[in-house]
């Protein structure tokens, strides 16, 4: 017969392990401390350098987001000259079905939404950001009274980033996108870019290039 000392034992077990694991899984969900994303889309190639430290919760979900593919093949469906350039909505209905309601918690405004500086869109209610992300055009301070917290922000491609079409503004329905998807926007709105591929950069170590350095000296 197991004694209660037995079961206060067992159950300390069984409580630490749990411990465990919910720690170990929040630390593969932990963005590193500073990273790049090479964004390929129909328009040319732009990176951005993302700061944990400037908002943990949005680096964190941005990194997942880009690591399991959810931005390749997405729409840039907002466009506002002057203003900012707005996706994050995934192509596949059943895809996004599964990040809607993906709440995470706000972040503390540490930077200004500056020209370039990418951010989180948002509702006016707490904890509301989920996938859907812009860079601005310009300088946009006036978002950061309002919650708007910068993650990172663009280091190479601005001009590819400008460039992405504007004609049809805000018209897509986004409603209609998170139903639809590719297939509502590529009939009615045949003409928007979109995002080829999303990967996080992968820094050489010495041993890299050292490799490549003894790779071009031999040919």
């Amino acid at each position: 017969m197991k004694t209660v000392a037995g079961l206060l034992l067992l159950g300390v077990v069984v409580s630490t392990g749990i411990r465990v694991m919910a720690d170990e899984a929040a630390a593969a969900d932990q963005a590193p401390d500073t990273y790049k994303v090479r964004f390929e889309t129909s328009k040319g190639n732009f990176t951005v350098e993302v700061h944990r430290e400037w908002a943990p919760n949005g680096a964190d979900r941005f990194h997942k987001l880009v690591e399991t593919g959810f931005y390749d093949d997405c729409r840039f469906f907002r466009v506002l000259p002057g203003f900012m350039v707005q996706w994050g909505i995934n192509g596949d209905p059943k895809t996004q079905k599964n990040w809607v309601k993906a709440h995470i918690k706000d972040d503390r405004v540490t930077q200004s939404n500056k020209r370039g500086f990418i951010t989180y869109a948002k509702s006016s209610q707490q904890n509301s950001r989920t996938s859907q992300v812009f860079i601005n055009f310009d300088d946009n301070a006036r978002l950061d009274a309002d919650g708007f917290a910068p993650f990172g922000q663009v280091v190479d491609g601005m001009d590819v980033v400008e460039s992405i079409n504007a004609q049809y503004r805000e018209q897509p329905d986004q409603g209609l996108v998170q139903e639809k998807g590719n297939a509502y926007l590529d009939k009615r709105f045949p003409k928007l870019d979109f995002i080829k591929k999303a990967s996080v950069v992968k820094e050489e170590t010495p041993a890299d290039e050292k490799a490549e350095t003894e790779k071009a000296n031999a040919k």
